[in-house]
């Protein structure tokens, strides 16, 4: 219960400090992904023509920037935790777990804000998501929790010995960005990789599936499109890369604590 109280005053310390001194506050979590979303939609989708092929492209790119927003927050928060952390780690003992965890509720905290915020467009554009396919998005946000919570625990504990890591993750978040179907279609890569071995890599991403997932539950246009192309077996893909994210997790909340025991000598 100790616990539980002190990660709660952790989560609301960690989006207070994000405000601090701010006089929008909580609307800076939706200034970026709104800002990101103008400039894709102008650039990719005006300017190289991607909305021609894709309906309602201002929907599809917010609901993969919402997913990717969440999966990145935990990832990058997280590995520089026990750093941003390190006063109260050299003087206090509490389960070292809890400062990664914390900056996990913070990224859950402004994803349901710009969820929020994607379920009033769907709805202004006429296309809120009552089909079934809306089971998908739990889905996909468990996935990507999990998965980040992982990476998480591995890197922050890396990060106290080897500060290079946190500008390491920085350019890896870049890159698995556009690795992911967020500002083009899954059609484009079926067809640049024309099914082969190659396509079944990509999808072997969790992101990549859980992107994907949230695209089919909030992407009404898409979903009714017979023109879009949606990858086979996609809730079993999903349900196989639940399991293994449980395996990751748990691997890796092994490998923290075997790191956890100098955290205090290096700092």
């Amino acid at each position: 219960m100790a616990h539980r109280e002190l990660l709660g005053r952790l989560v609301s310390r960690e989006l207070r400090a994000k405000y601090k001194n701010s006089s929008l506050g909580i609307l800076w979590s939706l200034i970026r992904p709104l800002a990101q979303l103008l400039i894709y939609y102008i650039a990719i989708g005006q300017f190289l023509g991607a909305a021609r092929s894709i309906p309602d492209f201002a929907i599809f790119v917010f609901t993969g920037l919402t997913v990717w927003g969440l999966y990145s927050e935990i990832v990058s928060a997280g590995t520089s935790s026990i750093l941003s952390n390190s006063g109260l780690v050299k003087k206090v003992y509490v389960p070292r777990e809890i400062f990664p965890l914390a900056t996990v509720g913070g990224a859950l905290f402004n994803f349901v804000v710009q969820f929020v915020i994607l379920i009033g467009a769907t709805i202004v554009a006429g296309k809120p998501p009552l089909h079934p396919a809306l089971l998908y998005a739990p889905m996909s946000v468990i996935l990507v929790v999990i998965l980040g919570t992982a990476f998480a625990l591995v890197l922050s504990a890396l990060n106290v010995y080897l500060r290079d890591v946190q500008h390491l993750v920085e350019i890896l978040l870049l890159v698995f960005f556009w690795a992911s179907p967020i500002v083009y279609s899954m059609g484009f890569v079926n067809n640049a990789l024309q099914g082969s071995w190659l396509e079944e890599v990509y999808l072997a991403n969790p992101v990549t599936l859980a992107i994907i997932g949230m695209q089919k539950a909030m992407w009404v246009a898409g979903t009714n499109d017979p023109a879009q192309y949606w990858p086979d077996y996609l809730l079993l893909r999903m349900v196989i890369a639940l399991v293994v994210s449980l395996v990751v997790l748990w691997v890796a909340q092994r490998v923290f604590s075997r790191l956890q025991g100098n955290f205090a000598q290096e700092l």
